[in-house]
């Protein structure tokens, strides 16, 4: 069974209950596998970056498997502003945030309500100039785990959001980001729009940002915010202290 995000954001759990924790989120027009199912809770696979977990059973549209496959197909298309309205069925409207997709509008088979979207949209592969211009439409966003909106976004699906506005496609989580791509020796390496990933004491990565020009990095921390790193890692200018140890440095594009 198949299944595809029909609000605007939808939370993806650990476990099925509302009490857990929430380790992502689906977008609107975001396509799924549905490994299990109960009338209130489904366990999905999202499509896009393969990540697994529970959703409320009442928060999406049921697909064939021959429309997820097209939907796999077809070229992303995505909102490009920070919040922006469909409208669908009598007139009425349902707010999507950045980065939802909107790739199914085109198929009538799978858009049953008659969604309608009228506002700017993002599509193919950008040059990696692009990749700053679209990480400073999240600034000041606040941080949420799992979160992947401007209303609330977490490290990973910060850096993840901004690479699949642009084309590109990144895991969902930090660890599995810090696989892709060709590591770097130095900072003096890296070009604005690497990677640069955080670990623990145990050696664990926990943390990405996105690199800048002279030594700055953007990155979701508290908020989305631009902060000074070097070679011991991430500098925070509010509190005058370092907060997150420099692992490796990635060029991914």
């Amino acid at each position: 069974m198949f299944g595809i995000c029909n609000l605007g954001i939808v939370p993806i759990r650990s476990e099925a209950s509302d009490k857990s924790e929430m380790v992502s989120q689906l977008l609107f027009g975001e396509a799924f596998k549905i490994i299990e199912s109960s009338p209130k809770w489904t366990k999905i696979v999202s499509a896009f970056d393969a990540y697994e977990g529970w959703i409320d059973s009442k928060q999406f549209q049921k697909i064939t498997e021959n429309q997820y496959h097209v939907l796999e197909k077809s070229e992303f298309i995505l909102n490009g502003e920070l919040i922006d309205f469909i409208s669908y069925d009598t007139n009425q409207l349902m707010p999507i945030p950045l980065g939802s997709t909107l790739n199914f509008l085109d198929i009538n088979e799978i858009n049953t309500s008659n969604y309608q979207f009228d506002g700017q949209k993002e599509c193919g592969i950008k040059s990696k100039d692009n990749i700053l211009k679209t990480a400073f439409l999240y600034l000041n966003a606040p941080y949420l785990w799992g979160g992947k909106s401007p209303f609330g976004i977490d490290c990973s699906g910060f850096t993840q959001m901004v690479y699949k506005l642009n084309g590109y496609k990144l895991s969902r989580d930090a660890s599995q980001q810090a696989v892709q791509g060709e590591a770097l020796s130095f900072i003096e390496e890296s070009e604005p729009g690497d990677l640069a990933f955080f670990d623990n004491d145990e050696g664990n990565i926990i943390h990405v940002g996105i690199m800048m020009e002279n030594n700055y990095i953007i990155h979701a921390s508290g908020k989305v915010r631009i902060d000074r790193i070097d070679h011991l890692g991430i500098y925070n200018v509010d509190t005058g202290r370092h907060t997150h140890k420099l692992r490796v440095i990635k060029k991914v594009i």
